[in-house]
């Protein structure tokens, strides 16, 4: 395992990924998504999932998605680095409930890329916190940005 593979906690490491899952995912029908449950940690002094495990859960989404589509090699020589979150906050996750969580990948502009998240119950008709991050593709050994071309946009399988 990598050193960035390492420091990732709570997800899938390349290869662990269902054949064919996470592919295509261009809107929240298509979406990349994964079920999870909130720890005691997560509860704040509200009694709800804290702000900060959404935003964390955000990240989880996103990596775990890479880890699924990418091969082991760009896994290992690149890096995904957030820039801008923007997120809001509308129905909260109380404890003993679960949530699921969906992404998909937005526009591309050079380097960068928007990936939306939508966090809700299942089953709920609203969003418990939604979110778009505006992500830029790193090269792990330079640190320089590496424009998102046709080899990343084949990998998820989503026209460019």
């Amino acid at each position: 395992m990598s050193d960035a593979a390492s420091l990732q906690v709570g997800l899938i490491l390349p290869g662990e990924g269902q054949p064919g899952e996470g592919l295509g995912c261009v809107d929240f029908d298509s979406a990349f998504c994964r079920t999870v449950e909130p720890g005691a940690a997560d509860i704040d002094q509200l009694g709800h999932v804290n702000n900060v495990v959404y935003l964390r859960w955000v990240q989880d989404i996103a990596t775990t998605h890479w880890f699924t589509v990418a091969p082991t090699e760009m896994v290992e020589s690149e890096v995904w680095v957030a820039l801008k979150h923007v997120i809001e906050y509308r129905d909260p996750i109380l404890p003993g409930e679960s949530a699921e969580i969906r992404t998909w990948l937005g526009e591309v502009r050079g380097p960068r890329f928007d990936r939306h998240v939508d966090i809700r119950k299942p089953g709920a008709r609203r969003f418990s916190a939604r979110a778009t991050t505006e992500w830029c593709r790193i090269n792990a050994a330079t640190r320089r940005p590496m424009r998102i071309g046709r080899d990343v946009l084949d990998i998820f399988q989503v026209p460019g």
